[in-house]
């Protein structure tokens, strides 16, 4: 077991991410650039700083720490410059007051094989166990199949949240050690996809096919986002391909859009370019699960 990975963070006691109670491992790195992603500190691989400007008391010794006089005091709190401060870690330290938090780290199979094992008996109880989210956590496929092995050999359920972005060989080596996948469908319509994540669909709707396939427990998930993705005509099409995937299918979540990452995008010096003010009427989510439910699985609105 020599593999690392590159993760955010560990969540315990989850009951949002597959059946029962789960732990959720985030792993940093995607390859889409959805508008309304809540979680940017994923997006690119590796170790972020982020800095909470609610936290500081400007007492200046970041400041001092910087190099290049890339941070300077304002009104409100510290500016910045992070293309500049080449020692933003350094900075971290010296805050007294934790205004800055680290975002990412390396972890080895052993290690985190090690951490999720002491939930075992939370899994056994409630039916839960261990999924890998992200960012796209499928790109670090040949550390998913060495842990999701470990952890079956311990009769551990394993889940991959997954948008499936990512060539067959690489998602069949991943999904080979799961024992169910949630699959992203934010787009049925592959130039509306493209738009809003950066990237066509055709490979991961093939791919979620081909899943289906492989007898694999499958979740649909469908973020939804007022004024981009909510087009009924598309979300129609999205249910009629969950339709087709047969009994693989256990579940469809529909997520309603939420702006609770906003905060994180200023941590992170970036802009959240996503309105504030986005909204659709109760009726309209009654009528997507109404839709969604013709599919014969259980249907569920979160948000």
């Amino acid at each position: 077991m020599s593999k690392k990975a590159l993760i955010s963070n560990i969540q315990n006691y989850s009951t949002k991410d597959g059946p029962g109670i789960r732990t959720t491992v985030f792993f940093t790195g995607c390859n889409l650039k959805c508008v309304w992603c809540s979680n940017p500190e994923l997006i690119e691989p590796g170790i972020k700083v982020m800095y909470f400007e609610n936290r500081c008391r400007r007492c200046g010794k970041c400041a001092e720490t910087a190099v290049n006089n890339s941070i300077i005091l304002t009104e409100s709190g510290c500016e910045i410059d992070r293309e500049k401060c080449t020692n933003i870690e350094e900075c971290m330290e010296v805050c007294p007051y934790e205004a800055y938090e680290k975002s990412g780290y390396e972890i080895s199979v052993q290690d985190l094989y090690n951490k999720l094992i002491r939930d075992k008996i939370f899994f056994e109880q409630s039916g839960g166990g261990v999924t890998f989210s992200g960012g796209e956590a499928g790109l670090q496929y040949e550390f998913l199949s060495e842990i999701g092995t470990e952890l079956q050999k311990d009769n551990i359920h394993t889940a991959l949240d997954t948008a499936g972005l990512i060539t067959w060989e690489k998602l069949e080596k991943a999904i080979n050690s799961m024992n169910m996948v949630l699959f992203d469908i934010k787009a049925y319509d592959s130039r509306l996809h493209r738009k809003y994540t950066g990237a066509g669909n055709e490979l991961i709707l093939e791919n979620i096919k081909k899943t289906a396939d492989k007898n694999k427990e499958l979740i649909i998930r469908m973020v939804i986002v007022p004024g981009m993705n909510d087009n009924i005509e598309d979300i129609k099409k999205r249910i009629s391909f969950i339709k087709e995937l047969g009994s693989a299918v256990k579940q469809i979540d529909i997520l309603k859009y939420h702006n609770l990452g906003e905060g994180k995008y200023k941590s992170l010096g970036m802009i959240y370019s996503v309105p504030k003010d986005l909204y659709r009427e109760e009726s309209f989510w009654k009528k997507v699960k109404e839709m969604a439910s013709e599919t014969g699985v259980k249907v569920t609105v979160d948000g």
